[in-house]
């Protein structure tokens, strides 16, 4: 029974050294009432700067939301007019190639008709080279008829002197 009693005495003390120990442990983990104070009201000042960074940026994001749907709505306009502006742009483009188009076959057809008008210049001018060719053959001829004409003349005059003459002999 002593030996019970001892070593329920031992296992008592090691139990009651235990307990102590932790009893120990949490005082020195104990903060003090003034210290525990301080650090709640430090925690309040804390939660209060974080629930007012909290509401600035929400504050902040929604501007920010805002601010960037005002943004895409913005460059959605600008798209549309840059996407109109390049609508007329093809659109002038397209009329543009029209208008060079018909001006290409205006100039073709031009062209075709100075082609002919050429080769109707250089028939005119086979032409002209062909009647100058005649009016200088008829010129010529027109002056051996001329010369002709005179010598007939000069004939008709000697025969009518010669007639002058026999006339009032065959007479007498």
């Amino acid at each position: 029974q002593l030996l019970e009693a001892k070593a329920s005495l031992s296992l008592a003390q090691a139990q009651h050294a235990l307990q102590l120990q932790q009893a120990k442990a949490q005082i020195n983990n104990m903060v003090p009432k003034k210290q525990f104070e301080q650090l709640q009201n430090t925690l309040r000042e804390e939660q209060c700067k974080t629930q007012q960074l909290q509401e600035s940026l929400q504050l902040q994001a929604e501007q920010t939301c805002r601010q960037l749907v005002r943004t895409q709505e913005e460059h959605e306009q600008l798209l549309q007019a840059a996407v109109e502006q390049a609508e007329g742009l093809e659109q002038s483009l397209r009329s543009a190639e029209a208008v060079l188009a018909e001006r290409a076959a205006q100039l073709r057809d031009a062209q075709a008709q100075l082609s002919r008008n050429k080769l109707l210049i250089e028939e005119l001018r086979g032409e002209n080279r062909r009647f100058a060719m005649a009016l200088q053959a008829a010129e010529l001829k027109q002056k051996s008829m001329e010369e002709k004409s005179q010598l007939l003349e000069e004939q008709a005059s000697a025969l009518k002197q010669l007639i002058g003459k026999i006339t009032p002999a065959s007479l007498s």
